[in-house]
């Protein structure tokens, strides 16, 4: 399945203090299993809590921030997929300026999700979902198929992927528990 930023419809986030671009939901039995997002973070104030969930979080434009609250601070930096608690109420405090974040949502009694972050190259191949979501370059899809900055993919193989152009991107994995 082909994911896009670029036409997906921006909207504002659950409590209501920034937008995003929801690019895949995947639900089982009216349960959320996983969400990707990609998130504009444009000013200081409270993250969205998704009790029962977890979150992973790369920032993919701009400085980055810290999220925090009194038991917890978490850096949030560029291309470093940081994995937390999606219930915890944190207040975000932007380093230097605007930043663009893209989100795994999902269910830990459902999957496990882990992110990294490739660059140039052929996309190592496993036989789990996985997201190819591209921050810049280009990743081409055996040899038919081109996607560039803010597309991406939902698939269950990467045979025959490659990241071109100098490209970056963010891979993760969705695995059963």
């Amino acid at each position: 399945m082909r994911i896009s930023a670029l036409t997906a419809q921006a909207v504002p986030w659950k409590n209501g203090g920034g937008v995003t671009r929801e690019l895949a939901v995947h639900e089982q039995d009216g349960r959320l299993v996983w969400r990707l997002s990609l998130a504009d973070i444009t000013r200081n104030g409270p993250f969205s809590a998704f009790p029962g969930l977890a979150r992973i979080h790369c920032v993919t434009e701009g400085a980055g921030h810290s999220l925090s609250n009194e038991s917890a601070l978490l850096e949030a930096r560029p291309l470093q997929p940081l994995c937390f608690d999606g219930g915890a109420e944190l207040e975000c405090r932007l380093r230097d300026g605007p930043c663009k974040a893209f989100n795994v949502i999902y269910d830990p009694e459902l999957v496990r999700a882990e992110a990294r972050i490739l660059a140039d190259g052929p996309v190592p191949d496993t036989d789990v979902c996985q997201v190819l979501f591209v921050v810049c370059g280009s990743l081409q899809v055996a040899g038919t198929d081109r996607l560039g900055s803010g597309e991406g993919m939902v698939t269950q193989s990467a045979a025959g992927v490659v990241i071109t152009g100098g490209g970056t991107v963010i891979q993760a994995r969705l695995l059963p528990v």
